[in-house]
């Protein structure tokens, strides 16, 4: 089906951040007391959900909002380190070309996104940054009812569970990407509408 505006996530969606995340995530863990990734199992985390790595970790549910707080700053810290995957930049200036309403919607801070994004920042109608954790959907929901484009029209592209789960109950298609945080085999049960294995197919399958 044709869509007509197209929300993306930032992080492992657009930009490349899982390892930095993952060194970020380690001070962060010295930092607020819990406990520490395993090295030797990073790639388990990109089976499970957001609940499940908080689980995981032992993070209590107060110290979400300031382990949040404190990767947003530390990214800031350390911008240089993270840029678009390759081919992005392109794949945004021609879906824009073609005509397609392009928002953003992200746990990120905006500062870190322009950053990253740079002069692509301009292709964006609308940037839904700092969302907490379990708070996409609320966003979600607010980015479609102001763009004035029928759900239907409607598809979040993301690379994790807490994205299709958001996407789900607004009621707008979700577009799984294969390179992000969450492997792809985890987000095909979550039934996604259209599933991305390159950044090419962002092009061909969105316009």
């Amino acid at each position: 089906m044709p869509r007509r505006l197209v929300i993306f996530d930032f992080d492992g969606t657009l930009a490349d951040s899982f390892p930095w995340f993952i060194e970020a995530f380690d001070l962060a863990a010295q930092r607020f007391r819990f406990q520490r990734p395993d090295r030797r199992r990073i790639d388990e985390l990109r089976d499970l959900d957001a609940r499940q790595i908080l689980a995981r970790h032992r993070i209590a549910p107060w110290k979400v909002p300031f382990v949040a707080g404190f990767l947003r700053k530390e990214m800031a810290r350390e911008i240089a380190r993270i840029s678009l995957f390759p081919g992005v930049g392109v794949a945004l200036e021609t879906l824009a070309a073609r005509g397609l309403q392009l928002s953003m919607l992200t746990s990120n801070s905006y500062r870190n996104v322009a950053e990253v994004l740079g002069p692509r920042v301009k292709h964006f109608s609308n940037l839904e940054c700092d969302a907490s954790l379990f708070g996409k959907t609320a966003r979600l929901r607010r980015l479609v009812a102001s763009s004035g484009v029928p759900a239907h029209e409607v598809i979040f592209v993301g690379d994790e569970i807490r994205d299709a789960d958001a996407a789900r109950r607004v009621g707008v298609a979700f577009g799984a990407v294969a390179w992000g945080y969450t492997r792809l085999q985890s987000l095909a049960a979550h039934d996604p509408a259209v599933t991305f294995a390159s950044v090419e197919e962002l092009v061909t399958k969105l316009s």
